[in-house]
């Protein structure tokens, strides 16, 4: 009889709706793309990649009063 010894890999577990699934770290780094694809998204931040977007807010354009830039002139 021969004995598999598997080693604890570390997992990110990956959600989409109400699924959820588990996979190796490695697996989601070389598939990563393919993931994204099917709306797959990490739950936790395990994984190192996956970094916050800065968002930037932009400002409103003020609307210019013609009547009063003329009163100016």
């Amino acid at each position: 009889m021969v004995k598999i010894v598997e080693d604890k890999q570390d997992k990110v577990r990956l959600q989409r709706g109400n699924k959820i699934i588990e996979r190796t770290i490695l697996e989601y780094k070389t598939n990563k793309a393919v993931w994204d694809f099917r709306g797959f998204k990490p739950m936790q931040d395990v994984v190192k990649e996956i970094k916050p977007k800065k968002t930037t807010r932009k400002k409103k354009d003020e609307q210019m009063d013609l009547a009063k830039d003329e009163e100016k002139d």
